[in-house]
């Protein structure tokens, strides 16, 4: 790796840590948001959540290595984690759920 590579090793290693660990954060709000507001029955809704967080993963995993900074990356992991988190579970506690 040359000096002028943009690729250092700090960068890979927030990568990485963003491509399993931001990653896994993100489809669990995923998992959350679809297992609530699905238009199926309860059990389909939580089976169909569960299997689509594993292309969500995939597709953060991906994205954390094409991005073109990491601190837009963190910041689109955190705030889609956060928007989905609380979609899926402030309506419960204001007694709103579906």
């Amino acid at each position: 790796m040359s000096k002028n590579s943009s690729l250092t090793h700090w960068s890979i290693a927030a990568r990485v840590l963003a491509a399993v660990g931001g990653g896994y954060a993100l489809a669990y709000g995923f998992t959350a948001f679809f297992a609530v507001y699905l238009p199926l029955a309860r059990p389909d809704r939580v089976v169909f959540a569960s299997l689509l967080c594993f292309a969500v993963w995939v597709a953060a995993a991906l994205y954390a290595f094409a991005a073109k900074s990491v601190a837009r990356l963190w910041l689109l992991l955190i705030s889609l984690t956060t928007v989905m988190c609380l979609a899926a579970f402030l309506p419960s506690a204001l007694g709103t759920r579906p």
